[in-house]
Order: C-alpha cells, then structure tokens, then sequence
C-alpha cells in the first residue's frame, strides 16, 4: 500500500473552543486564532493529519462571520483535519458543522456526522475512530470499540478519565474512562479531550493521552507511527498566549 513504509505524523488537540468573547480576547479577537496556531504548526512540521479531540466549537450560538473565519483557516491548512464533536459542540440539528461555510471544507472530517464512526485515510494504511457527543447527556465514550482495518489505529474520545469509573454514584463527573475502556480499544494511540491540561493516562496497555487545550497547556501533542520504532509522543510549543493559571 501506498506510503506503508513511511512515518505517519499526527497532530492531536483538542478544546480548541472557537469563540467570540474568551477566546477571541486572547488572541486579538480572532475567536479562531487557538486554531489558527495549531494548524499553522502542523504545517510547518509536515503533519499528515490533525486530529482535534473534541469542543472545538464553544458552542453553536456563535457568529456567522467566526464560522466563516474558522472554515477558512482550516480550509488553507491544506492538511486533513479530522474532527471529533465534544460536549460543548455536539452533533445537533442546529451545530455549526451544518452551516454552509463549514460544511463545504473539503479536507475537514467530521466523526458523527460525515463518517459515521471511523475516518480511514488509505494511503497512510491509517483509521481514527470514535463516538462522537450527539447530545448534552451523558454516555460512555468507549461503550463500544472497533476491529481493526488498517495497519494504524487511532481511537479517540472527549470525557474524563479515573481508573476505575463509578458510573452509578451521584454527583459525579459525566463521559467516563476507565483503564479497562482504553485497553479494549487495541489502538496505537488513544487521543483524549475535555481536559484543559495534557496529560498520560491508562495503565500502560495502551498509549492514552490528554493534549490539553492550546490556550492552557501552549503545547499540542506530536505522534508519529514508525513502522521501525513504533509510536513515539511529543509534545510541542506553540506560539500563543498562555492563561495565567494554567498547570503544565
């Protein structure tokens, strides 16, 4: 197959959070300049696709011209950008991946919605797949897992990890994941969301990890699958403001 014999560079992000008030103050008022950063660094590492893990959208009450912004520079990317609908940006009648400008980027792949579970990407003998948020509810990322097709595998979710989840007890966080839910996926690599700082996570079975928001962490995570020395992680700056009170 073509490329099999070739390093696969992935960049993973995740609560991006395009928006018009918080996001856009910190970057000048670009509500999409978090993206912007992010995407013009997969660039300019030569990334094979970027894979943003959830919230990448605040929300869907956000304006038509920062819809338009964000289309745009996801548009010029020029890289494959696959997307992952989290718990702020859920696949709803009324989400902004339906607006026109948004629907209509041709290198933007949106699991939920125009892949159902998986994107595969054959020429890099790779799939990314997930279960994207359709609602507000709770569920459980990893309720179901998927065989593998392709030589690389990614799994991805938006929640929030403990080893062992109580999914019965009240109050408790919602979108659970647990060490047994990583293990099941058998993938090369795990990319979490829905916490704004990175972190490793799992027992070790499988290479699970939290990139983190660009705005907290300043950084986004490299992965690349190397038929000779297998999965490798890094993670890289970014040139963009940094909140404060963020936690490395």
């Amino acid at each position: 197959m073509i490329g099999k014999a070739k390093d696969i560079v992935v960049v993973h992000t995740s609560d991006v959070h395009v928006d018009h008030v918080y996001t856009a103050e910190m970057h000048g008022g670009d509500g999409a300049g978090g993206l912007a950063c992010v995407l013009n660094a997969a660039r300019g590492i030569g990334a094979d696709v970027v894979l943003l893990a959830g919230d990448t959208f605040d929300c869907h009450r956000l304006p038509d011209a920062l819809i338009d912004r964000a289309a745009a520079v996801i548009a010029e990317a020029e890289v494959p950008v696959v997307l992952l609908p989290g718990n702020h940006d859920p696949v709803l009648p009324e989400a902004v991946f339906h607006r026109r400008s948004l629907s209509q980027v041709r290198n933007l792949h949106i699991i939920g919605l125009t892949h159902d579970e998986a994107v595969v990407f054959p020429s890099l003998d790779l799939e990314i797949w997930g279960r994207a948020h359709r609602d507000y509810a709770d569920m459980i990322p990893f309720e179901t897992t998927r065989a593998r097709q392709t030589r690389w595998q990614i799994a991805t979710a938006h929640g929030h990890y403990v080893p062992t989840p109580d999914r019965v007890t009240w109050p408790r966080p919602s979108w659970l994941i647990g060490d047994t839910d990583l293990a099941a996926t058998g993938a090369d690599y795990v990319a979490l969301g829905h916490w704004n700082s990175p972190a490793k996570v799992g027992d070790g079975s499988v290479a699970a990890y939290y990139s983190g928001s660009p705005e907290f962490a300043g950084t986004f995570n490299v992965v690349r699958l190397s038929h000779g020395a297998g999965v490798s992680v890094m993670r890289e700056k970014l040139d963009i403001a940094r909140d404060p009170y963020a936690l490395d």
